[in-house]
């Protein structure tokens, strides 16, 4: 079995993929990399190989978590992002050509394994190197600006990092690593919609559109699905009456409407559910979110004031820590520009209700 390859020739592999990581001219040795990045790499592989292979069932997020922590454990050794997806492909090179050399009888499922766990590894390693980078970052006394510079520079990063790996052609676009690419591209749409709205709500006065409802949510669903994919989150969105309309600015709205979405998405854990349902009440239209967070930790607002503007989502927030924490904040600005309010409703122990409540436009004569 592969696992059983891996110990044998454990000290083998080992000096092979030193000599590739020594050998390689990008990215740059790290001083810790030979002695000791190269055999956490190997005993993190042949441990997960050796659980696909034993009597239990093997669950899918045991490699992950074990890179996480694995890829936590090189950012305190002082690795780059480069040096981590890098040395993962050169320790998986190394078991492949020795293998062939020895002709030993690997079947062709474990290769799949192989490059399987390799997939995962890179994706949670990557992720949670970022994580950890921009944990420490929101500790500083920094500008905004320099924080959206930050947070730009690292969704880039983490995509290019991605798309090198696909572009090897060792893992395919429909695993681990094109959702890490993929979830780093909906990240900058949103960081970039964010600042564009920030600008749009500073500069002028809002522009107002007759807007169908039902258009305006079916247009967002589409978007926000992207986000529900990712995260493994199931999204609903009840029926719409066709008959409602509001007289908005469309890019405002959907801005404050998508940032509620990516906090929901956010704190709703995977295999969730979020769901927008809309309704009309008293010349008024309340379009509503509702996730399954589990709840918030502050007291029940609605509607909710200004002095619960962030820490209503922070409380909340749990080990997801991306974002410059400034969703809320856009949301209720770009709704009260639009001459609405935004209310939440707490549901202990299961989530939390986030609404937009809005004039209903008059009906066409």
């Amino acid at each position: 079995m592969l696992h059983d390859f891996i110990s044998t020739n454990r000290e083998e592999l080992i000096s092979r993929t030193r000599a590739k990581v020594a050998a390689r001219p990008w990215p740059s040795l790290g001083s810790d990399e030979l002695e000791s990045g190269v055999p956490l790499f190997l005993s993190q592989l042949s441990e997960t190989l050796r659980l696909e292979t034993g009597r239990a069932p093997f669950s899918p997020s045991a490699i992950g978590s074990s890179a996480a922590k694995h890829g936590g454990d090189l950012l305190g050794m002082g690795f780059t992002a480069s040096q981590v997806v890098h040395d993962y492909g050169d320790v998986c090179q190394a078991i492949t050509e020795l293998a062939v050399e020895k002709k030993a009888p690997i079947t062709t499922e474990e290769f799949h394994t192989l490059n399987r766990c390799l997939d995962t590894a890179i994706a949670e390693a990557v992720t949670e190197y970022g994580r950890l980078k921009d944990e420490a970052t929101s500790h500083q006394e920094v500008e905004r600006l320099g924080q959206l510079a930050h947070e730009l520079r690292n969704q880039i990063q983490t995509a290019l990092l991605s798309f090198q790996v696909l572009k090897s052609g060792s893992v395919g676009i429909s695993g681990s690593t094109g959702a890490v690419l993929g979830r780093s591209l909906v990240g900058l749409r949103d960081l970039i919609d964010s600042t564009l709205s920030e600008v749009r709500l500073a500069a002028t006065a809002p522009r107002r559109d007759r807007v169908s409802l039902l258009v305006f949510v079916d247009e967002i669903a589409v978007a926000a699905n992207l986000h529900a994919e990712y995260r493994d989150i199931q999204l609903t969105v009840d029926a719409v009456d066709p008959a409602l309309s509001i007289n908005v600015d469309p890019q405002l709205l959907a801005s404050a409407l998508m940032n509620l979405l990516h906090n929901a998405f956010k704190f709703t854990h995977p295999k969730g559910h979020v769901t927008i349902r809309t309704y009309a009440e008293n010349g008024r239209v309340f379009i509503e979110i509702e996730d399954e967070c589990g709840g918030m930790r502050v007291s029940d607002t609605d509607p909710l004031p200004s002095s619960h503007a962030n820490s209503a989502f922070g409380d909340r927030r749990g080990t997801d820590r991306s974002g410059l924490g400034l969703g809320l904040s856009i949301s209720r600005r770009a709704v009260k520009a639009n001459g609405g309010e935004v209310h939440s409703h707490n549901l202990p122990g299961k989530g939390c209700i986030f609404s937009i409540e809005l004039p209903l436009a008059r009906p066409n004569n």
